[in-house]
């Protein structure tokens, strides 16, 4: 796993059972609006809300099969709290 403050990354071997397992976690948590990753070295929660944007590809190359999944969405700028802004022209 490497961790920063905003990203989490795991990468292990599993069965296939196990993978259905986590897809199903993902779900739930989409479902709820809330997805926690953690292993023994980090957490990172993240809060998907609205519409999401959904990536798959699939590739065969001799012998590697890969298949990726991708989901993005924008976090909800009016949670965030502004300053108001205060412009002053000022002239002789």
């Amino acid at each position: 796993m490497r961790q920063s403050k905003n990203s989490f990354r795991h990468e292990s071997l599993q069965d296939a059972n196990t993978i259905q397992d986590i897809f199903k976690s993902l779900s739930k948590g989409i479902a709820k609006g809330r997805l926690s990753f953690s292993d023994e070295d980090g957490e990172i929660v993240m809060e998907p809300e609205g519409l999401l944007n959904l990536k798959v590809t699939a590739t065969q190359d001799e012998g590697r099969h890969r298949v990726n999944i991708r989901i993005t969405w924008q976090a909800d700028e009016t949670v965030k709290q502004t300053k108001p802004l205060h412009v002053n022209a000022r002239g002789k």
